[in-house]
């Protein structure tokens, strides 16, 4: 089934001789349950594509569908809401609010949404993520791996449409950065969750179903 389906997306930055196209024309499709790796060097385009996924920013022109749904046919209240249920963010450097322990990032987008998790839930999602003697410490008390681990319960616990990892091991050394790695698959395998993860690390990018390579923009090349 398609959870995921872009139609000649294109974001273009500037006017006339300092136009700059940052996407032209990409169209793809994501099936529910598959896990994308997107690579490409920097100032590919990858990384705007991510954004435009997720309704961080909005398209020059072109559709985004997200279970059958244009998202940029809404207003910008239904599409800060779209972002704050429909889709799980995980980010380079973790933005993990240094005030709040382990539980309490984990559950914050409930939290700002008027839900909550069950005992149950969270508990599985803190022993699933190896957080559960750490559940307690603040952001500043964890390694770099343990506040990754964190930021990606961040975004599994709203149980999203889709998660969008932008190059989620980019600050680890290498041994973390298979942890989570290793971590991303297990969620996407068990938990069945959709997962769209931009790398340069062609390794990584290997974890994934299927491989989709931008250059300058464009989509050159899926595997």
């Amino acid at each position: 089934m398609e959870i995921l389906r872009v139609e000649n997306l294109t974001k273009e930055y500037g006017k006339d001789d300092a136009k700059v196209v940052a996407l032209d024309n990409v169209s793809l499709s994501v099936e529910k349950g598959e896990f994308v790796a997107i690579v490409g060097a920097s100032g590919s385009g990858k990384s705007t594509l991510l954004h435009l996924l997720g309704g961080v920013d909005r398209p020059t022109s072109g559709k985004v569908f997200v279970e059958g749904k244009n998202i940029y046919d809404y207003d910008d209240d239904k599409l800060a809401i779209f972002r704050r249920r429909q889709v799980g963010l995980i980010y380079q450097f973790y933005n993990l609010l240094p005030i709040l322990n382990v539980e309490e990032n984990i559950t914050l987008p409930l939290s700002l949404d008027n839900r909550t998790a069950t005992k149950e839930e969270l508990d599985n999602m803190i022993e699933m993520l190896g957080l559960s003697a750490r559940r307690n410490h603040l952001p500043n008390e964890l390694s770099g791996g343990q506040q990754q681990r964190t930021s990606i319960g961040r975004a599994l616990i709203t149980k999203p449409a889709i998660v969008l990892a932008d190059e989620p091991t980019g600050n680890l050394d290498k041994k973390s950065s298979d942890e989570i790695v290793a971590l991303l698959k297990k969620t996407n395998k068990e938990l069945k969750q959709t997962i769209i993860m931009i790398t340069h690390n062609l390794d990584i990018a290997k974890v994934a179903d299927r491989v989709i390579k931008i250059e300058d923009g464009r989509i050159i090349e899926e595997a």
